[in-house]
C-alpha cells in the first residue's frame, strides 16, 4: 500500500515542488492537490513540465478533498496550517507543514515576528522540528512536523558538528547567506521582476529577518548555551538554490575540526563533506536533497569558515519534507529523493 498524500497550498513553488518528488516516490501517490486560486485546473494547464505525470485537478483545500490521506503537506503562508491542522490530526492524518506556524517553540516570540496571536499553543508544544540529522528519533513519532526553513536548514548542519563538541565561541556566530530569487515565494513583487533583481545583489532583512528566531531557536538547543547570532540573508540574481558562510572563533585555534565533521554526517545520505581546498556551489545541488559543506581555517585572522549550500526549495523545503514523511511512516529515509545535483 502507498502513503495517499494531499498537498494544500498547490500554486506555489513548494508545493509544486513537493508534488514533483512525491509523483516518483514508489511508496507514495499523491491524492489530492489544493489550491483556491486555481481550483478547477488541471496540473499540466498550470505547469507543463508536470503534463503525463499527473493526472490531477487542483481542488478547494477541504476536508472532503483530503478525507482519504495518510499525510498533508501545507505549503501554506504563515498563519493558515495553525488554524487546520488540528483537524487532520483528530482524524489520524500526520500533518507536515512547510510553512512558519510551528517552528518557534514560544507562542509569544512567534507572535512578535510574525504580527499575528499564535491560537494553536497546544499543537505547537507538539511540533517537531523537522530536521532528521538533529532529530531522527523523534521525527519517527510525530504526527505533526514543522519543516526547516531554507536558510536554518543550510546554517544548522554548518554548525551541528561544533556546536555539539563545544569546539567555538558562541557569543559571535556570523551567518552571511544568500538565496536566489525563489526562495521569495511565487506572488508578484516588484523587488522579484527580472528588471529590478537581475544583474544585482542585495541584502535584506538585516535588522530582523523571520528566521533569525527559528535559527537562534536551534542554535541554543544544539550548544545548550545562549548564542549571539548576527545573521545577514542576501538576494542573489538566480532562481534556486541557498549559499551559508559562517564565521566563528575555535575555543582551541589548534584543533583540527574536520574529523567532527567527518564523523557527524558519515552515515548521512544527504550531507557531504568536501575534500579539503574544496569549496561548494549551488549548482552542484541543484534539484537536489543534498547539502554540500566545506571548512576552512583562516590563520592570518584566527577564524573558522564553513561554507553550505541546498536548494532552497528541496532540503531547504520539499525534499526534506518527505525526507520527514519516510521516517513518520517507517520507509527507508532516502526513498524517492536520491536525484543528484544538475549540471549546469
Amino acid at each position: 500500500m502507498k502513503i495517499k498524500a494531499g498537498i494544500i497550498g498547490g500554486s506555489g513553488y513548494t508545493g509544486i515542488e513537493v508534488l514533483r518528488i512525491l509523483r516518483q516516490h514508489p511508496k507514495a501517490e499523491v491524492v489530492a492537490i489544493c489550491s483556491r486560486s486555481l481550483h478547477g485546473k488541471k496540473i499540466e494547464e498550470v505547469f507543463p513540465n508536470l503534463a503525463r505525470l499527473s493526472n490531477l485537478t487542483f481542488s478547494m483545500p477541504n476536508m472532503e478533498s483530503l478525507n482519504e490521506c495518510d499525510v498533508v503537506f501545507f505549503a501554506t503562508p504563515h498563519g493558515v496550517a495553525m488554524e487546520s491542522a488540528g483537524a487532520y490530526l483528530e482524524k489520524g492524518i500526520k500533518v507536515i507543514d512547510l510553512g512558519a506556524d510551528f517552528r518557534i517553540q514560544s507562542p509569544s516570540i512567534w507572535s512578535k515576528w510574525y504580527n499575528m496571536e499564535h491560537t494553536q499553543p497546544a499543537l505547537l508544544s507538539e511540533a517537531v522540528y523537522g530536521q532528521p540529522e538533529i532529530r531522527r528519533e523523534t521525527i519517527k513519532g510525530a504526527r505533526l512536523i514543522a519543516n526547516p526553513g531554507c536558510y536554518p536548514t543550510a546554517i544548522l548542519l554548518a554548525l551541528k558538528p561544533l556546536l555539539e563538541n563545544n569546539l567555538i565561541d558562541c557569543s559571535n556566530i556570523i551567518a552571511d547567506c544568500k538565496s536566489g530569487a525563489s526562495g521569495a515565494g511565487r506572488s508578484a513583487h516588484q523587488a522579484m521582476l527580472l528588471c529590478e533583481a537581475s544583474e544585482s545583489f542585495k541584502p535584506y532583512g538585516v535588522s530582523g529577518h523571520r528566521h533569525f528566531p527559528e535559527i537562534k531557536q536551534e542554535l541554543e538547543l544544539m550548544s545548550s548555551k545562549e548564542v549571539g547570532l548576527t545573521f545577514v540573508p542576501h538576494l542573489v540574481p538566480m532562481i534556486r538554490g541557498i549559499e551559508a558562510t559562517l564565521y566563528v572563533d575555535l575555543l582551541d585555534s589548534t584543533k583540527d575540526v574536520r574529523p567532527y565533521f567527518e564523523k557527524a554526517y558519515q552515515n548521512e545520505d544527504f550531507v557531504k563533506i568536501l575534500p579539503e581546498g574544496f569549496y561548494p556551489e549551488t549548482r552542484s545541488v541543484k534539484s537536489s536533497n543534498y547539502c554540500q559543506i566545506a571548512i576552512q581555517y583562516v590563520e592570518h585572522s584566527n577564524k573558522l569558515v564553513i561554507m553550505s549550500v541546498i536548494d532552497n526549495l528541496v532540503k531547504g523545503a520539499a525534499g526534506q519534507a518527505i525526507q520527514n514523511m519516510n521516517l513518520m511512516f517507517g520507509i527507508k529515509e532516502n526513498t524517492g529523493l536520491t536525484q543528484i545535483g544538475l549540471l549546469p
